[in-house]
């Protein structure tokens, strides 16, 4: 590896990192994840027979509200301008949701933890909703799968 930790000062205490001399330059970060239930629980969930109301536009609203929130929750992230917010739902499998994020800016640093922030809230969001339906569910498999923009440039996992 031989990086070192730049939110780490010399003297080793914790520091934001200083991105003012950074270009600017158009960042995009995707991020997946799931949400493991019972196939019965899939079922109401598509059926819209969960009792506390409509779970995937919830959980998009939550996925969209946690990016733009990320700041306030992850110490060292720096506050974001986001010009777009995208969340996702692949319901099409028999005893999981899967979550995918888009996030985009213009910026002098990326917005990874904001599409992984948004795949998180949105997962658990699900589990808040259907809880009472289902204790067992199970949250991961969360992951970047794409960075493109800044000094690092592109970024595509390879699976």
């Amino acid at each position: 590896m031989g990086k070192e930790f730049s939110h780490v000062d010399q003297n080793g205490k914790v520091q934001m990192v200083d991105v003012s001399k950074k270009e600017i330059t158009k960042r995009t970060a995707r991020a997946v994840g799931e949400i493991k239930m019972q196939p019965e629980t899939l079922k109401l969930i598509k059926a819209g027979n969960i009792k506390k109301g409509a779970v995937i536009e919830t959980a998009r609203i939550a996925g969209i509200t946690g990016a733009k929130k990320t700041s306030n929750l992850i110490p060292m992230c720096h506050p974001l301008l986001l010009s777009s917010i995208k969340v996702e739902f692949d319901l099409e499998y028999q005893d999981k949701i899967k979550i995918k994020s888009e996030v985009k800016n213009s910026g002098q640093t990326g917005v990874e933890m904001e599409a992984l922030t948004a795949v998180n809230l949105a997962a658990l969001t699900i589990y808040d909703m259907v809880k009472a339906v289902d204790k067992s569910m199970e949250i991961g498999s969360i992951k970047l799968i794409y960075k493109a923009g800044g000094k690092s440039g592109i970024y595509e996992r390879k699976e």
